[in-house]
C-alpha cells in the first residue's frame, strides 16, 4: 500500500497533514457549518495527480472528498479522518470561438469561466453565484439564468476527463464511453474525479436585466402573473421568482433597507433593444418599489450576488422539484417567506422549461425534465448561535409547501445533508440507469461522498 511519503513522490501539488502550512486554510469549505479535520489534502495540479491520490484513497480505505468550488451545502468537499482531493489549482478555461467550445479545469469557478468566454462573446448556463464551481454544478444539472434559452449545463457537456475508481483516466465523449457521458450529465460526482470538462458556448455577451423588487402585500399576484408569464416567454427571457430581506444598497430607498420584499430577478439574453419589452409584463403587475435592471455584461449579472454568500457563511437548505403553483401553495409561500431571517436567505423558484424541457428525460442522468421549477429554501447566517433559528425556519417553510410539489424528488444540487435518503426520488427515472453505470465505473462506491448512487 502507498504511503504518505511515497505519494508525495508521486504528485506534483502540495500533499498537507495536519499541522503544515495551509491545513486550517485548505480543510475549509463554503458553507461554515462544516469543520471537519481531513487527514490529508492534495491540492491537484494535474489529472495524474488526481490518479494517485484515487490510488491511495482506495488502497488505504480512507473517504475520498472531492472538492471543486467548494460550494457543496453538505460539506462534500471536505471529510474528517480522509483525504481531500483539491482541485481549484485546475481552474484554466481554453476556448474555442470557431468551434464555440470551452475546455474548463475541475477546479474552475463560474467567475473564472465567464471571465474566459467574455471576451468571444459567448457564454453558457452557470448558477447564480459566481464562485460556484463548473464542476458541481454541471454534473449536479446545472440551473441558472440561460436555462430556458440554453438548456442546463449538463446539457452543454460534450465532453469529459475522468478518473475513475480505478484510477485510470479516462477521456469520455459521444463516441467513447457513452454512457459515463450519459451518467456525468446530472448523475452528480457519483463515478469518478472530472478534471476536465469540455462544454458548448452559446452567442451571449450583453444581457437586459437584473432584479426587481415588489411589496409583500403584491407577492400573491406577482406570484401568479410570474408563474402564468414564464410558462410562455421567450426563451432567451430567464427570471427567478424569490424573497429579498432588503440590503442597503443605493437602488433601494434608505427607509426601506431593512424590509422583505418579494422579488423577480430578470436575465434577457437576447437583443438587449428587446429586453424591456421581454421584461415588461413584469412591471405591469404591481407598483415597482425598487430595481437594477438595464443593459450589462453577462457575468456582472452572474456574479450581482457574490457578496451576499461569502465563504463560511453558515448555510441549510431544502428543496423540491414543483410540478404546479396552485394557489394554496402560493398561500402556504406568504404565510413563510416574508419571514427570511437574515438578507442572504430565501425562496427562490427556478424555472426548468425552454430549451432545458426539450430534452428527453431518459436522454440524460437529469430526468426531471417534466418539473414546472426547481424550488430550493436556503438560511444563510453568521454566528452559530442562530443555529437552530435558521434552520427551523427552512424546516418549516419546507414542511408547508411540499404537500404542493406534485412530486418527492428534488434537484440534488440544492439538498441538504439529511436529504440523502431521497436520492432515488432525486434522480427520478434515470435511477435504476445510474445504478448500473455506477457499478461500471465505481462499484465498491469510493465516490460516496456526494448525493449517493448504489451501485447495482
Amino acid at each position: 500500500m502507498t504511503t504518505i511519503a511515497e505519494l508525495r513522490e508521486q504528485v506534483r501539488g502540495p500533499v498537507i497533514e495536519p499541522g503544515g502550512d495551509g491545513y486550517d486554510e485548505h480543510r475549509q469549505v463554503h458553507n461554515g457549518m462544516h469543520d471537519r479535520r481531513p487527514a490529508l489534502i492534495v491540492r491537484a495540479t494535474s489529472a495524474a495527480d488526481a490518479a494517485a491520490v484515487v490510488n491511495y484513497a482506495r488502497e488505504a480505505g480512507l473517504d475520498l472528498a472531492v472538492r471543486g468550488g467548494g460550494h457543496s451545502a453538505p460539506g462534500f468537499g471536505t471529510c474528517d479522518g480522509g483525504v481531500v482531493l483539491d482541485l481549484s489549482p485546475l481552474n484554466n478555461v481554453f476556448v474555442d470561438p470557431i468551434k464555440k467550445t470551452a475546455r474548463v479545469g475541475g477546479g474552475a469557478t463560474w467567475g473564472d469561466f465567464n471571465h474566459a468566454t467574455h471576451v468571444y462573446g459567448l457564454a453558457t448556463t452557470g448558477g447564480i453565484i459566481s464562485t460556484t464551481g463548473v464542476g458541481g454544478l454541471t454534473l449536479g444539472g446545472g440551473i441558472g439564468y440561460l436555462t430556458r434559452g440554453c438548456g442546463l449545463s449538463c446539457d452543454n457537456l460534450v465532453g469529459a476527463e475522468v478518473v475513475t475508481a480505478d484510477g485510470r483516466v479516462r477521456a469520455v465523449g459521444e463516441d467513447q464511453h457513452e454512457d459515463l457521458l450519459w451518467a456525468l450529465r446530472g448523475g452528480s460526482g457519483n463515478f469518478g474525479v472530472v478534471t476536465a470538462l469540455e462544454l458548448a458556448l452559446h452567442d451571449v455577451e450583453t444581457i437586459y436585466g437584473g432584479p426587481l423588487l415588489y411589496e409583500v402585500a403584491d407577492a400573491p399576484a406577482v406570484m401568479r402573473a410570474f408563474d402564468d408569464y414564464i410558462q410562455q416567454a421567450p426563451e432567451q427571457l430567464g427570471a427567478f421568482f424569490g424573497w429579498q430581506l432588503a440590503p442597503p444598497l443605493p437602488f433601494i430607498p434608505e427607509d426601506r433597507h431593512g424590509d422583505v420584499f418579494c422579488a423577480v430577478v430578470t436575465c434577457w439574453s437576447g437583443r438587449p433593444e428587446h429586453g424591456e419589452q421581454a421584461i415588461k409584463p413584469f412591471r405591469d403587475i404591481a407598483e415597482v418599489k425598487a430595481e437594477l435592471v438595464g443593459p450589462m455584461p453577462y457575468p456582472a449579472l452572474n456574479s450581482a450576488f457574490d457578496g451576499l454568500f461569502h465563504k463560511g457563511i453558515r448555510q441549510y437548505w431544502k428543496a423540491d422539484f414543483v410540478r404546479e403553483l396552485p394557489d394554496d401553495a402560493i398561500a402556504r409561500h406568504l404565510e413563510h417567506g416574508p419571514g427570511t431571517p437574515t438578507v442572504a436567505s430565501t425562496m427562490h423558484l427556478y424555472p426548468v422549461n425552454g430549451a432545458a424541457a426539450r430534452v428527453g428525460a431518459q436522454d440524460t442522468a437529469f430526468g426531471h425534465r417534466d418539473a414546472r421549477y426547481a424550488m430550493v429554501i436556503g438560511a444563510f447566517w453568521d454566528p452559530p448561535g442562530d443555529d437552530d433559528a435558521n434552520t427551523r425556519w427552512v424546516r418549516d417553510y419546507y414542511a408547508a409547501v411540499h404537500p404542493y410539489s406534485g412530486t418527492e424528488g428534488g434537484y440534488v444540487n440544492f439538498m441538504g445533508a439529511d436529504d440523502a435518503a431521497r436520492a432515488p426520488e432525486n434522480y427520478g427515472p434515470t435511477y435504476q440507469r445510474l445504478r448500473q453505470v455506477k457499478a461500471t465505473y465505481d462499484p465498491g462506491n469510493l465516490f460516496h461522498l456526494n448525493q449517493n448512487i448504489a451501485p447495482a
